[in-house]
């Protein structure tokens, strides 16, 4: 087979791998991929406890062990199948709280800016009210010296 070949046969497997749904799910689901590899780890271990000399009836029936491995496998896998069968779950876009929150800022800033009135509250607000403050004077103005008489 020329490498030519191969490449278009990789090619192809390529395409048909990125249209099928469920290998993107399992691409894209990290609760996928946990339960399938769950139930593989499970089934693993269970097919090496049937293997250990005692027919399989028997090991079925008395090995608690086996058991527990088998059920925890095919939990696995119904969490798997069930997961398959559902629409895939959209992540939650929180755009809107960002979104909106931009839009609180720039319009206070906006606010702040042209409008004088706004602007002396907020100030009256963080610094305490201004205080109208009239001078008036402590000391009499010098009297005029008298004028000689002539």
């Amino acid at each position: 087979m020329s490498a030519k070949a191969r490449f278009s046969r990789a090619e192809e497997a390529a395409r048909a791998a990125r249209s099928n749904q469920y290998l993107q799910r399992l691409i894209e689901d990290e609760q996928l991929r946990s339960n399938l590899m769950s139930a593989y780890g499970s089934a693993r271990s269970a097919y090496a406890r049937m293997n250990n000399g005692k027919p399989a009836g028997r090991a079925l029936l008395e090995d608690r062990k086996l058991q527990r491995e088998l059920s925890e496998a095919v939990a696995s896998l119904r969490d798997v199948t069930s997961a398959l069968r559902e629409p895939p779950r959209r992540r939650r876009r929180r755009r809107g709280l960002v979104r909106m929150l931009a839009l609180v800022v720039i319009g206070g800033t906006l606010a702040l800016v042209l409008s004088e009135d706004l602007r002396s509250k907020v100030l009256d607000l963080m610094f305490g009210a201004e205080e109208e403050f009239d001078y008036s004077s402590t000391t009499a103005p010098p009297t005029p010296a008298p004028a000689p008489v002539s």
